[in-house]
């Protein structure tokens, strides 16, 4: 498991260097003049803005690596979670909150790979 987490780490940090500084969170635009209050929050807070980055590129990583139908599953579960976060509103313990939980969700959906011995 640690491995793992490892590996998703170092793709972050490789990653990293080329994505945006707070002006865009990795999911949206942060210039934006309509942004939700859960979007404002997100782009206010540099922690928040780093969950996000983390997640959409942890997200990204695994729809790459699931079956087409799993893939359709992430999706779902990831709309679904967006209306979570969403309900938050400008409340960023409530932003920290969903995004720890989002992470262990696609965290544990990582573990659950089949992989070839």
């Amino acid at each position: 498991m640690k491995s793992r987490l490892a590996v998703l780490g170092v793709i972050g940090v490789i990653l990293a260097p080329t994505l945006p500084l707070p002006a865009a969170a990795a999911s949206f635009d942060c210039e934006r003049t309509d942004l939700a209050a859960d979007e404002k929050v997100i782009c206010e807070t540099r922690a928040l803005n780093d969950a996000d980055v983390k997640m959409v590129t942890t997200f990204d990583i695994l729809t790459s690596l699931l079956a087409m139908g799993n893939r359709d599953v992430l999706r779902e579960e990831q709309s679904a979670w967006l209306k979570k976060r969403q309900a938050c509103g400008g409340d960023a313990a409530c932003l920290t909150t969903a995004y720890a939980e989002r992470m262990k969700q696609l965290n544990e959906a990582y573990e659950g790979l089949s992989r070839p011995l």
